[in-house]
């Protein structure tokens, strides 16, 4: 066929593609075949896995959110990607193996590098992918440069393109590349763990990675979280707004999840359910599941709260319709300070039980705009029939109060609050003393009086990795505040007798 006809066809919307196929001759339709092998094949790395294997590749929507970032770095664009995803997930394969065999058939005159944290794994990954190419190479229509064909380093024949592999901490020897990949930089938990290995991680990451790059080169790096000073953490402290972040935990935990999944939603329900994932978080351990399945690093114990304290009491909502609540209260912690931690409003409610036990029942948290924290803490104290709203003076309380006045009443212009009676405002500076704040809550925790009725994942990872001496959390601190409201024995007092206005009526 010409090449002006194959233009053309290439240019056809699939359904006209198929009716010539179908009308086709024999021999043309042989040719067009090859011709739909090759359009797939220059897709993405799946459909090229898809062409190459006959189809047994694994395909999934988590592994297409990893091919659209190879077809934007062919395509010119410079991008500095992290993926982040459960064991068995698909993610080395498609990350460090078949995107860039896909890459190099689409850019043959560009250099590939790719680390692991040893260089045996990143040279298995090599050996693949030249192996791969050796094996169809009149398929690819690329072929191995004769004399340069090791696993660890190979050059595309006719072409300037080629790849090097290498342990991370090791050399990367050679001209520079065009894209750089990085799995897994750090074995396990012990190895991420150590202060003096995650800093040569990072020294060998700015040292030598980064000064083999092109100037327009992009980086993908494809990991585990075991720590939050890990590489990951690292970069994402240091230059947040460079990163675009794939976070795949098998288990869904926000709304905003990038495959739009309910939180609790497994990621591959084809292969591993959420019955599944109950089973391995069981067999694994708390610690290794948020960090190798959740990639929510977990840390060490030796904060003010240990994860104990929380998991070990978390109480389930059918084990709450007995609880008898005497008291119910929402907290608001206003953004302020420095820091990135510090951009949310704290908004979380939690109650007292009959029987002394304390229960954090929602955690409204968020970046929000003055307006809406007002209205979201309203709605959640109505939501909860919330007889306070405990509001943080130390960063524009007194406005932070305002807007909760304000917020109520126009819920009631709205008609929503059906007659309620506003909680009563209770003010609290915790400026100073953030220490005897927490430390008598968390000895209530230890205790085994306090109890989460759902995952509230960045709470609680913000409770166990908070340390005296540093910036506390906004969720933390309105939780502390919450919490700290219901133990007063003055609040006890309230609690245990009715307002004159009756809100506690129906409670003892």
């Amino acid at each position: 066929m010409a090449d002006g006809i194959l233009a053309r066809y290439r240019a056809l919307p699939t359904l006209e593609r198929r009716s010539i196929i179908r009308s086709a001759s024999p021999d043309l339709r042989a040719q067009l075949a090859t011709l739909e092998a090759e359009m797939a094949m220059d897709r993405s790395p799946g459909a090229l896995a898809a062409v190459l294997t006959h189809g047994k590749e694994m395909q999934a929507r988590h592994l297409d959110i990893i091919d659209r970032i190879y077809q934007r770095i062919a395509a010119g664009e410079r991008i500095r990607a992290m993926v982040t995803m459960p064991p068995r997930a698909g993610k080395s394969r498609r990350t460090s193996r078949w995107g860039p065999t896909w890459y190099l058939r689409r850019q043959p005159d560009h250099r590939f590098m790719l680390a692991s944290y040893a260089a045996h794994l990143a040279d298995d990954h090599g050996r693949w992918i030249r192996n791969t190419i050796t094996e169809h190479a009149s398929t690819l229509g690329i072929d191995l440069k004769y004399g340069s064909q090791a696993a660890n380093r190979f050059d595309i024949d006719g072409h300037e393109g080629g790849m090097v592999t290498a342990g991370v901490g090791g050399p990367l020897t050679g001209r520079g590349a065009h894209v750089a990949c990085v799995d897994d930089p750090f074995k396990g938990s012990e190895d991420a763990g150590s202060p003096t290995q995650r800093d040569r991680v990072w020294d060998w990451w700015q040292s030598v990675l980064l000064t083999r790059l092109e100037p327009q080169g992009s980086v993908l790096l494809v990991n585990t979280r075991w720590d939050d000073d890990d590489l990951s953490g690292r970069l994402l402290k240091e230059e947040p707004e460079d990163w675009i972040v794939i976070d795949l935990p098998a288990l869904a935990l926000t709304d905003d999840d990038p495959l739009g999944r309910r939180p609790g939603e497994a990621l591959w329900p084809e292969r591993y359910n959420e019955d599944d994932y109950a089973r391995i978080r069981k067999s694994v351990g708390e610690r290794v599941w948020w960090a190798l399945y959740q990639q929510q690093p977990r840390p060490l114990e030796g904060g003010v709260w240990q994860w104990a304290w929380i998991t070990g009491n978390r109480l389930s909502p059918v084990a709450f319709r007995g609880v008898d609540l005497s008291r119910v209260v929402v907290a608001i912690d206003p953004s302020g300070g420095a820091g990135a931690h510090n951009d949310e409003t704290g908004i979380v409610a939690a109650g007292r039980s009959t029987d002394g036990h304390y229960y954090v029942l929602a955690d409204r948290s968020g970046r929000l705009s003055a307006e809406e924290r007002g209205r979201e803490t309203c709605l959640l104290a109505m939501e909860l029939g919330a007889d306070a709203i405990v509001v943080e003076t130390n960063y524009g309380g007194d406005s932070a109060s305002q807007n909760v006045v304000q917020a109520w009443q126009q819920l009631e212009r709205e008609g929503r609050t059906k007659g309620l009676l506003m909680p009563r405002i209770a003010p609290v500076n915790a400026k100073p003393g953030k220490r005897l704040r927490a430390e008598p809550i968390a000895q209530l925790y230890e205790q085994g009086l306090v109890h989460h009725l759902a995952e509230f994942d960045t709470l609680e990872r913000q409770m166990v990795t908070w340390l005296p001496g540093m910036d506390s959390p906004d969720r933390m601190d309105a939780a502390v505040h919450a919490l700290t409201e219901l133990a007063d024995p003055a609040s006890a007092a309230v609690g245990s007798s009715n307002y004159s206005d009756r809100r506690l009526k129906g409670r003892r």
